[in-house]
């Protein structure tokens, strides 16, 4: 059955689609496709260079139709020789792009043969055609181009004896001069493309180690920043476990062993990240980027530091607003790295931290006196390969400030760093 649709009132005639537009928009599509395909194509065959190899073989059979009709005004050939006479003049020519040594030959070996073959038509003193000496002087221009030295110098030193040897009167110094000044000046085209060539591999190698470089200074950053935030909250862990069994009471035995299990496991861990650390680490890279926490933030790591059980006691005088974002973010970390290094090092005992805002610096002391559960680690620090210290001297250095780390005679150990309010 057909259904008739009726067109409401008002309504503005719209022509229903019909097979013959769809095939008309498919045939649209498939003309685009197969235009696009052509495009491709053609780009990828001129990218081949086989563009250039028809022009070659189009200029080849040019010179071929102008050598054999005028054979007979230059020499005295029979007829069914001079196609292959006009072939020997003009067909090297051919090989200018691919082996230019072989035609240079071939077409000198020609022009030595064909002067002791043919005579000359009265008039004409030249031994040889002019398509006969613009390819040959095409091919030597090619050699001079691309060949190596020592086959520049043969074939230029043989085309030169070739025309002083063959040439009529006095013409063959000039041709002398006219060969040595177009082999010169190929030389120099092709000094110049090579030095632009070595240029352009040398821009390339820079930027290479350019970004090289740039990679190791994230993997550097990384390095530090995994350091200054994953090793804290650790070493707080660490701290906790080994402290709670003296700040909690009725610590049985299996309790005791387990916050032990705890702080070993820790322990483990930090070290298995100063080994990952290590990896992305890069000597020398000392590379400010975008800072996270600053100077604002100090109180909270000095209040958090304090509620995990570390004995903290801090002072902070001046005026805050002075200091760069670079800068406090080098501030931030190297007060963070030093509480967790005494933490870590020096567990219990007490950590003292002072920092002095001025107008052109700021200075931060801390200070972490012995251990009261015995014994001074610190020296551990030297011997495990971390990277605290050596990351707060870095930290301070990308600023333009420094850092000194020394260990006090009884036993505890100080960081001071003075870093500049603004980085020059």
């Amino acid at each position: 059955m057909i259904k008739v649709r009726r067109k409401n009132k008002g309504a503005p005639d719209v022509p229903a689609p019909t097979y013959a537009t769809a095939g008309s928009m498919l045939s649209g599509l498939d003309g685009a496709v197969v235009h696009s395909e052509k495009v491709r194509r053609a780009t990828s065959f001129v990218a081949r260079g086989q563009f250039w190899n028809i022009v070659i073989v189009a200029i080849t059979l040019i010179l071929y139709s102008i050598a054999w009709p005028t054979l007979q005004l230059t020499h005295h050939v029979s007829p069914p020789i001079m196609p292959f006479v006009a072939a020997l003049a003009a067909f090297p020519f051919v090989l200018i792009r691919i082996n230019a040594p072989l035609g240079w030959a071939v077409s000198a070996v020609s022009a030595l043969i064909i002067p002791l073959v043919f005579d000359n038509t009265p008039g004409y003193d030249y031994p040889w055609q002019v398509v006969h000496i613009i390819v040959l002087m095409s091919l030597l221009a090619a050699v001079s181009l691309r060949a190596p030295i020592q086959v520049v110098g043969v074939a230029w030193i043989a085309t030169v004896l070739l025309f002083l040897g063959n040439a009529p009167g006095s013409d063959g110094a000039g041709w002398a001069v006219g060969l040595s000044a177009l082999v010169v000046f190929c030389l120099l085209i092709r000094w110049l493309v090579l030095s632009r060539r070595q240029l352009a591999k040398q821009e390339e190698v820079s930027e290479l180690e350019r970004t090289r470089r740039t990679i190791l200074e994230e993997k550097a950053r990384i390095a530090r920043d995994l350091h200054d935030i994953v090793a804290h909250h650790m070493s707080m862990v660490v701290v906790q476990a080994q402290s709670a069994p003296y700040r909690l009471d009725a610590v049985t035995p299996e309790i005791r062993t387990e916050f032990e299990s705890i702080s070993e496991t820790g322990r483990a861990a930090l070290n298995e990240i100063r080994g990952l650390l290590g990896v992305l680490r890069s000597d020398g890279d000392t590379v400010v980027t975008a800072p996270q926490p600053g100077v604002d933030q100090l109180d909270d790591l000095l209040l958090g530091s304090t509620r995990a059980g570390l004995p903290v006691s801090w002072r902070v005088d001046g005026d805050r607003a002075s200091v760069s974002e670079s800068t406090g973010l080098a501030l931030y970390r190297i007060i963070q790295e030093s509480i967790t290094n005494a933490a870590r090092h020096s567990p219990g005992g007490p950590i003292e931290v002072a920092v002095a805002f001025g107008p052109q610096s700021v200075s931060a002391l801390v200070n972490n006196g012995p251990s009261p559960l015995g014994g001074n680690q610190h020296s551990a620090s030297e011997t495990t390969g971390g990277n605290g210290i050596r990351g707060m001297r870095e930290r301070a250095s990308a600023v333009g400030g420094m850092l000194l780390a020394n260990r006090r005679q009884d036993g505890g150990f100080e960081v001071r760093a003075e870093l500049p309010s603004m980085p020059a």
